[in-house]
């Protein structure tokens, strides 16, 4: 088929424009990306799924994006964690419990892992519960006499989880004929609630702070021989070099610290958000901004 001149005269001014047009979009594209692009880094954030751990890992995501930076969440076990910063893999945690709980990750990755020198929070008890009713069962020791009313089980959460080890400890430390049942901490939640419901008996291993002690009547076991130790501590710790590549943000983990009542409070926030914690997170910082600029200043 042939096109006389005019036919493609006309052709050709048409593509040209076509061109032009493309051309004209692709930089506008680029422009916007470039000015859209106000995330001075990302930060990858380990997660574990329990309570306070979803609490500040959502409050710190709303206080460095707020900041510039974009935080993505991997929720892995605790084990997974300390391999993932040793690798380089993961830049920070937020929860370490000192000196009983997570005392054998310290001591294995304490040369490849920068560990916090402070805590972010210096009141955690961790211990055995019992739902409040159960007045005869108030020691560890108490439950051997009632092995058969607890079927000779410990109902616990997330495998790898320094308590589960401590747990462990603990049966062999007083000798319990028990066997300690792994699952996940909703999935224990869940098993202590419908016990109660029911007024029944259940033996499991908790840890203050958390909600769970403002929803339920439970109390901790007595620890004669204090296989669980005694205050507990929780400090961040994060890959080598993390203080270098971000060292506002590690001057920031450095000036966190949290009272009772301020966890507590960020945790029933979050906790009334279940199925979008983030929201949570942002109404428990718009009314904190005080104590969060002390943190960030």
């Amino acid at each position: 088929m042939k096109f006389n001149r005019g036919k493609q005269y006309i052709l050709l001014i048409i593509i040209s424009l076509l061109v032009l047009a493309g051309c004209g979009d692709s930089s506008s594209k680029s422009t916007d990306a470039s000015d859209d692009k106000d995330s001075k880094e990302d930060i990858i954030m380990g997660q574990i799924s329990w309570a306070e751990n979803i609490a500040v890992t959502n409050m710190w995501k709303v206080i460095l994006e707020e900041e510039g930076y974009d935080v993505e969440f991997n929720l892995l076990d605790m084990g997974t964690t300390m391999a993932a910063l040793e690798s380089g893999d993961l830049d920070l945690t937020l929860e370490v419990w000192l000196p009983v709980q997570d005392a054998n990750y310290l001591k294995q990755y304490q040369d490849s892992v920068d560990f916090a020198e402070e805590p972010w929070y210096d009141n955690a008890k961790v211990g055995l519960v019992v739902p409040e009713y159960m007045e005869d069962v108030n020691s560890i020791e108490d439950l051997k006499k009632y092995q058969d009313e607890f079927e000779g089980e410990i109902t616990g959460f997330d495998p790898g989880a320094g308590t589960m080890e401590v747990t462990e400890d603990v049966i062999e430390d007083y000798d319990l004929d028990y066997e300690l049942i792994t699952s996940s901490e909703p999935a224990m939640i869940t098993e202590i609630a419908e016990t109660i419901k029911e007024n029944g008996s259940i033996v499991a291993p908790l840890w203050s702070p958390h909600r769970v002690f403002s929803e339920m009547d439970l109390k901790f076991l007595d620890d004669p021989k204090e296989t669980y130790g005694g205050v507990e501590e929780i400090f961040t710790a994060s890959r080598q070099g993390f203080d270098e590549d971000f060292a506002e943000v590690d001057q920031w983990m450095k000036n966190w610290e949290m009272d009772d009542d301020a966890i507590g409070e960020l945790m029933q926030y979050v906790g009334d958000e279940e199925e979008n914690p983030i929201k949570g997170a942002e109404k428990w910082v718009e009314e904190n901004r005080d104590l969060v600029d002390e943190w960030i200043k």
